[in-house]
């Protein structure tokens, strides 16, 4: 589920948040970062079953329907159970491994705020997307994919309630959302009628090796800060380090730990990876600068044997 990208810019968080708050500790750091990457999986687990409770939602309002006296537009859909009979919102609805572990983590959230849960399911039902799914005769899989897909990507995703719910719950999730968002998206295109329950349940690393990545490039960074702060005058003798913003120094210093410090992650993997997180966090002008500094300190590592690499490695 987390790329290695996503995984540099936990460490740069945390980083950052060490700096903020002006704890040394290395031992807190590590924790931090660990409960950090964990959350993530958490925030995919609630965004997942949000989906579920808006299915269960549905059923329940489709329910108090058939006990009504007074025709609705609803009554006009060829098939009024449609949207709760979607084979996708089924298979999340159902889905006894997701439950569990939610029941395991105590993840309770839309439980305890369904007002969320009826905000969503008010906006889909009122929406063009659903009126036409539920006029639209034909039935099959594909379709209905697309169209929790497409209410994902255009009522869900997007509601500010939903963004402020998360960014109150846990401030690391404001960067996470759209990381989840995304790869939420990209899980449930993959998605057919076939998918198991553990499809939905993807693990959050591929394997130990991410996480000790994490960890060393996390503990190697800080370790070795004056070393890399000189590094970094050295290539930039014509500023003065308070004028370097604490994100660009932050990340010109990860990058130079991992080009100097990781043998199996290719140099280019690693100065396009940091460049495109500059991109995204620090200014246009930030990622100039940074990718002139760090193209001239690949350049001499190379030349004088400092930076060693072999394999293809990982990104």
């Amino acid at each position: 589920m987390l790329t290695r990208r996503h995984i540099r810019v936990k460490v740069m968080q945390c980083i950052y948040a060490l700096i903020q708050s002006k704890d040394d500790s290395l031992e807190k750091q590590e924790k931090f970062l660990k409960v950090s990457i964990a959350n993530m999986y958490v925030l995919y687990l609630l965004v997942l079953s949000l989906l579920a409770e808006i299915q269960r939602l549905a059923e329940k309002h489709v329910g108090h329907a058939s006990k009504k006296y007074l025709a609705t537009e609803a009554d006009s859909y060829p098939n009024q159970r449609r949207f709760v009979e979607n084979k996708l919102l089924l298979q999340i609805s159902n889905n006894k491994s997701l439950a569990k572990e939610l029941s395991r983590r105590k993840l309770n959230n839309w439980y305890l705020n369904e007002e969320y849960v009826k905000i969503i399911h008010k906006e889909i039902i009122t929406s063009d997307i659903y009126k036409s799914y539920m006029m639209n005769e034909k039935s099959s899989y594909e379709n209905d994919k697309n169209v929790v897909i497409q209410l994902y990507k255009e009522i869900i995703a997007p509601n500010e309630k939903i963004y402020e719910y998360f960014e109150d719950d846990k401030l690391t999730w404001v960067d996470d959302i759209p990381i989840v968002n995304t790869y939420l998206v990209k899980r449930l295109r993959k998605a057919n009628a076939s998918s198991n329950e553990s499809f939905f349940l993807p693990d959050l690393l591929k394997d130990q090796q991410d996480m000790d990545y994490a960890i060393q490039l996390l503990t190697k960074t800080l370790l070795n800060d004056a070393k890399w702060e000189e590094e970094i005058e050295g290539k930039t003798p014509n500023w003065d380090n308070d004028r370097i913003a604490e994100i660009d120094s932050i990340i010109l210093k990860m990058a130079i730990c991992e080009l100097l410090n990781f043998s199996s992650i290719p140099e280019k993997v690693t100065l396009n990876e940091y460049l495109e997180i500059a991109k995204e966090y620090s200014t246009p002008k930030s990622s100039i600068f940074i990718n002139g500094v760090l193209d001239k300190l690949a350049k001499e590592y190379k030349s004088n044997g400092k930076m060693q690499k072999m394999g293809r490695g990982l990104q």
